[in-house]
């Protein structure tokens, strides 16, 4: 696995926890470090998570995972 998918990986790691904070606790741990869900930081943050969420769905479903570059060998 490369680290770009490492880091998603993570990202996803992050936005879950902080969903599941939501669903139960209704506890939004990115806002309260980052100084609400308005502020700029925690939106890049949320943003940043997002993309990460879409980058990974190729992985999701078992494309582009690096089997090509291995039959062309």
């Amino acid at each position: 696995m490369n680290i770009f998918y490492k880091v998603c990986v993570w990202l996803l790691i992050i936005g879950g926890v902080n969903w599941g904070l939501m669903g139960l606790f209704n506890f939004d741990a990115v806002a309260w470090l980052l100084g609400g869900s308005a502020g700029f930081l925690a939106r890049t943050v949320y943003t940043i998570v997002g993309v990460a969420a879409i980058c990974a769905i190729p992985g999701a479903l078992g494309v582009g995972d690096g089997q090509a570059q291995h039959a062309a060998e």
